[in-house]
């Protein structure tokens, strides 16, 4: 009996097959935009995550920041104050990491500089190109690798040698499809001579300059002490044909902590420390990716609820378009089903008849919406360039839900259909 019922079922909807889609529809529409928009949402945030998470979880950050600039004091009278006081000091300096590398916790420390200058190679520059003065230990402690050659040497910090080390982006705007190595990169009024390439990286990390998430592939790398001594502390800003003086001793420094469980607590410290030699507290800032880590997950499991909870709708609206069919059907219906109860049929089969064809809407429909939702990922991907991520577990949450939904709006009209009076549907 269940089995004749359920092909009588899968019969009566093949019978009205346009009807049959149309009333699928709604749910493969709600199916597919579940998957979809979680993936759209997966992928943006997963991306962030990874960016954070290539700072370093074990790694704590100090960078520089221009503070607000303040009136100058009208009390400024001689040329020489006047002078002075155009040039804005502020940031992180020399001995603020001599007193941050000396906290227990630390496995290393590694100060750097950003320098915005305009390299050249014959005919080919990169324009405000980011200069970034460093030391041996910025590959370990950022996660690169060289591709080409190699890094610096303590002698050649020693040294003070003009040497530099590109990032694969910057080496193919300098040199093109040319051989980098051993060749020379003019910056400013010096030659550096490229001893490596640096591997590139999947996806943008900590941008050296302090300024946030950017692009380390571009990066052109030099000595610290080449840096000091080359291009000294102070910079000019040209802006709308004013200039300005910035003095910045070290742009950022990142301390590596030896334990995850200390992380919080070494950048407590280092935050104290600096206060002490920076009053007012507004030219450096302290972040710790390990927290920022812990927020984006936060964020990324209430966007993911947000994003869901809205395509369910769609399939609340479909769960309503088969509730209103099946109610049609049933009006449609009632000679077979005053039919089927003389002959024997009780309640519970015309309610299980009803069921399966409601079941077998939303299954089908669920099915085709999950090979719709897993083919807009890829295409928003493809053209235009968003980062997407399907997440599996929305594959099968969206389609449980979409056969629930099918049976919870099909209960109503299947105990119409099973209430009726025989002898007034046979009448009909």
């Amino acid at each position: 009996m269940i089995l004749a019922t359920i092909r009588l079922g899968i019969r009566n909807l093949s019978l009205h097959k346009l009807r049959s889609f149309l009333t699928m529809l709604g749910t493969i529409l709600g199916v597919a935009s579940v998957i979809s928009m979680i993936a759209v949402g997966e992928g943006s945030k997963r991306h962030a995550v990874e960016q954070i998470r290539q700072l370093g979880s074990t790694n704590v950050i100090l960078r520089s920041v221009k503070p607000q600039q303040k009136n100058e004091s009208n009390g400024s009278s001689s040329g020489s104050q006047q002078q002075v006081s155009r040039v804005l000091n502020y940031g992180l300096k020399y001995a603020d990491f001599r007193l941050v590398s000396a906290l227990p916790t630390l496995d290393m420390s590694v100060p750097l500089v950003v320098l915005r200058k305009t390299a050249y190679n014959g005919k080919r520059q990169m324009g405000n190109a980011r200069v970034v003065g460093t030391v041996p230990e910025y590959l370990k402690i950022k996660k690169l690798s060289v591709r080409r050659g190699r890094f610096f040497s303590p002698d050649d910090i020693k040294a003070t040698v003009n040497v530099t080390v590109l990032g694969p982006g910057a080496a193919q705007r300098l040199f093109g499809f040319d051989d980098p190595m051993g060749k020379l990169v003019l910056l400013g009024e010096g030659a550096y001579r490229v001893i490596g390439v640096l591997r590139s990286q999947h996806s943008a990390a900590s941008s050296a300059g302090g300024v946030g998430i950017s692009d380390q592939n571009e990066d052109i790398l030099i000595p610290l002490s080449c840096a000091r001594n080359r291009f000294g502390e102070v910079q000019v800003i040209v802006r709308a044909g004013s200039r300005e003086y910035e003095r910045v001793e070290l742009s950022e420094i990142t301390l590596a902590v030896s334990d995850e469980l200390l992380v919080s607590q070494t950048a407590a410290m280092a935050r104290r420390l600096l206060k002490k030699h920076h009053p007012g507290g507004d030219d450096f800032e302290v972040q710790v990716p390990l927290e920022l880590l812990a927020q984006a997950e936060r964020e990324k499991q209430i966007w993911n609820m947000v994003l869901g909870s809205i395509a369910g709708i769609s399939l609340l609206v479909g769960g309503i378009g088969i509730m209103n069919i099946m109610l049609a059907t049933v009006t449609e219906r009632t000679k077979e089903i005053g039919i089927r109860r003389a002959l024997g049929a009780r309640q519970r089969d015309i309610v299980f008849q009803f069921l399966v064809e409601t079941t077998a809407l939303s299954t089908i429909g669920g099915i085709a919406g999950i090979g719709v939702g897993l083919v807009i990922p890829v295409a928003v991907t493809r053209i235009f360039g968003i980062e997407t991520a399907i997440a599996w577990w929305s594959v099968g949450l969206a389609f449980i839900i979409s056969v629930l939904t099918g049976i919870v709006f099909g209960v109503y009209p299947a105990r119409r259909a099973a209430l009726m009076d025989p002898v007034e549907a046979l009448r009909h």
